[in-house]
């Protein structure tokens, strides 16, 4: 079969792995110059390594990543050291990276809430039976079980910071998954993400895969005599079967012909934005060495999380400088998705020093701003009964998304997943 793959990150990328393998004809379009998607990084000429520009990490448990990228041969690229994670409470940072850690942890004070979170914990680490739990939303499933105490101090901060005005609709069954698949040692690729897309990419078309960068799609339209025409900027070409790993709003509005039904499901998904500075600094920011940083709305910082990318991996593949990351997850109608790159920094730069009371600002050498509407699907209450079908109504015609890897996550590893499924599934219905 002739087939076409819309979009170029890590699920695109590996559902034309399997495709091809199955001996199809695959063409990629990718709109913008490189591979990657969401995971895609950048470097500065004196670096020796890519960064994300959204920060991204592997657990041990993402078995699809790591199967995948043990199939191309490329395990020994893969590194996992151990970075530092804290938890801010009452003007403080303390560690949050072990059970032990978190079990010391003072917001949560001592006696029954230690014991609820720890019994709580313990339940959601070993049920799989998220199907039950996805009826409730996380709120009140925490708030009866967890505890008014330890839902606001541990819980309620996260969903907030992740989920916005959605916090209380959100069901439990995302967070039993976050509690399920994580893991406190972290793992990157040797030369980041950006290295693992681009040598991915050049192994498919070393193998005959086309892929066609700055090439968005307009628009994909099903023929009367079977098969899609694919229109990018200039042109259209007929294909047997197309994969489209973009967002739901973006396949709503490049497909006009799809059913009501289907797109009624697709425009109803919710999701939320992600506003990301990187700044370089010509000093490290934690002198204790910290990567990660969990900090409540509540707490009045300018951002979600603050992550010292350079406490991760040696600053030494920057050209010794020192990397920090200010993200958050907005809707986007935020006033963060309008304001200018130096307006942002006006607004972080005065929380830097709550950090790192040496911080100043002359520290800052450089910095980048990155912006995304489509950054964390929001999984309403029975949300697996929402879950737009990976076939489409159109013949030929398939969807992969990060909407679709529910109850897990978003990130590369479920992307690999997901791909892979959605070529599975072309595969069977030849």
């Amino acid at each position: 079969m002739k087939i076409a793959v819309i979009g170029a990150g890590i699920g695109g990328l590996s559902a034309a792995y399997d495709l091809l393998n199955a001996g199809h004809s695959v063409t990629i379009y990718e709109s913008a110059k490189t591979p990657g998607g969401l995971a895609s990084g950048f470097k500065e000429p004196h670096w020796d390594w890519t960064v994300e520009k959204y920060y991204h990490h592997w657990f041990q448990t993402d078995r699809h990543i790591l199967g995948l990228i043990q199939e191309l041969g490329l395990q020994d690229k893969v590194l996992f050291p151990r970075p530092k994670t804290v938890m801010y409470h009452e003007g403080r940072f303390y560690p949050f990276d072990s059970i032990p850690a978190a079990l010391m942890f003072p917001g949560l004070g001592w006696g029954i809430h230690k014991i609820r979170f720890g019994l709580v914990g313990l339940y959601l680490r070993l049920t799989n039976n998220w199907q039950a739990l996805e009826k409730y939303t996380a709120d009140e499933w925490m708030r009866h079980w967890a505890g008014e105490y330890v839902y606001r101090t541990m819980w309620e901060p996260l969903l907030v910071g992740k989920f916005g005005p959605y916090y209380k609709q959100v069901n439990m069954a995302w967070l039993w998954a976050r509690l399920k698949a994580r893991t406190t040692r972290l793992g990157a690729y040797e030369g980041g993400f950006q290295s693992f897309a681009d040598t991915f990419a050049h192994l498919l078309t070393q193998r005959g895969v086309k892929i066609r960068y700055s090439t968005p799609v307009n628009e994909i339209r099903p023929l009367p005599e079977n098969g899609l025409m694919v229109y990018g900027p200039d042109s259209g070409e007929v294909y047997d079967r197309c994969l489209v790993t973009l967002s739901p709003s973006l396949l709503a509005r490049m497909v006009p012909d799809l059913p009501e039904s289907y797109l009624k499901g697709l425009l109803g998904l919710k999701s939320m934005g992600a506003v990301v500075m990187l700044l370089s600094l010509k000093n490290q920011f934690s002198p204790e060495g910290y990567y990660w940083y969990n900090l409540p709305k509540s707490a009045g910082f300018p951002f979600l999380a603050l992550v010292e990318h350079t406490n991760f991996v040696s600053p030494q593949h920057f050209g010794g400088e020192h990397l920090v990351y200010c993200g958050d997850y907005l809707v986007t109608d935020h006033e963060y998705f309008s304001l200018s790159q130096d307006e942002l920094l006006e607004r972080f730069l005065p929380a830097l020093p709550r950090f790192n009371p040496a911080f100043k600002p002359d520290w800052v050498q450089n910095t980048w701003l990155f912006r995304t509407n489509y950054a964390q699907p929001v999984p309403l209450r029975n949300h697996s009964e929402n879950i737009p079908t990976i076939q489409t109504p159109i013949p030929g015609l398939y969807f992969a998304s990060m909407s679709q890897v529910y109850p897990w996550d978003r990130g590369t590893n479920f992307a690999v997943e997901i791909g892979r499924r959605a070529a599975r599934l072309m595969l069977e219905n030849q």
